[in-house]
C-alpha cells in the first residue's frame, strides 16, 4: 500500500520560512517523479514544484520561483519543500504527489498517488 505522509506545516508570519517533508512508503521511490501542489480555500489545486526521479531536474511555478526549493533523498524515501519569504497568498493545504516514471509533470491528473496534505497558514 502506497503512503505519502506530509509534515512540517504550521502557522508562520509573513516573511518567515518553513520546511515541508513528505515520507513515502510502499513504492520504489526512485522510480517516481515527485511534485508538490497546494490548494487554498475555495480555489482549485495548483502546481507548486516538481522534481525528477534523480533530483537532477526541478521545475517551479512562477509564483514560487526563487522562494521555494524542492529536493529529494532517495535513500530515505523523502521529498522536501523549503519555503522562504512566505506570503499570505501562500496559505493553503500543501500536498505531495508521486508520478510513476522518471520525469515530472505539472498537471495534477498525471500523478498516481497523493498525501493527505499539511496546512500552511501565513499571517500578515
Amino acid at each position: 500500500q502506497v503512503q505519502l505522509v506530509e509534515s512540517g506545516g504550521g502557522l508562520v508570519q509573513a516573511g518567515g520560512s518553513l520546511r515541508l517533508s513528505c515520507a513515502a512508503s510502499g513504492l520504489t521511490f526512485s522510480s517516481y517523479a515527485m511534485g508538490w501542489f497546494r490548494q487554498a480555500s475555495g480555489k482549485e489545486r495548483e502546481f507548486v514544484a516538481a522534481i525528477s526521479w534523480s533530483g537532477s531536474n526541478t521545475y517551479y511555478a512562477d509564483s514560487v520561483k526563487g522562494r521555494f526549493t524542492i529536493s529529494r533523498d532517495n535513500a530515505k524515501n523523502t521529498v522536501s519543500l523549503q519555503i522562504h519569504s512566505l506570503e499570505p497568498e501562500d496559505t493553503a493545504v500543501y500536498y505531495c504527489a508521486a508520478r510513476r516514471g522518471v520525469y515530472y509533470r505539472i498537471q495534477a491528473d498525471d500523478y498516481n498517488y497523493w498525501g493527505q496534505g499539511t496546512q500552511v497558514t501565513v499571517s500578515s
